[in-house]
């Protein structure tokens, strides 16, 4: 039985095309979507990179005050701990 054109042009082939019909306001469902996962990507990629950013800021800051901190108190107690150690030491040779 030969097929006519209008019954061969109704079944969609995998080469042909197939678009949904556009909905009822005139805007297109998947490109909505497809625009909606467009902009999460770049908000979670700009999110993403701002939360990099701060935490470096952050890190770099503690860094500098910590380096600060310990320097103090090398400062202040190394001083003492050299004393200390050099009075008895020289403490235990006198009993020698």
């Amino acid at each position: 039985m030969p097929e006519d054109s209008a019954s061969k042009s109704s079944i969609p082939v995998l080469t042909d095309i197939v678009t949904e019909p556009a909905s009822d306001d005139g805007s297109d469902p998947r490109a909505v979507e497809t625009l909606i996962a467009e902009l999460q990507t770049e908000l979670s990629a700009s999110a993403f990179a701002l939360t990099e950013q701060v935490l470096r800021a952050a890190f770099t800051e503690m860094e500098a005050a910590l380096f600060e901190q310990i320097t103090a108190r090398l400062r202040q107690e190394l001083p003492e701990l050299v004393d200390r150690v050099l009075r008895e030491r020289l403490a235990g040779d006198e009993e020698l």
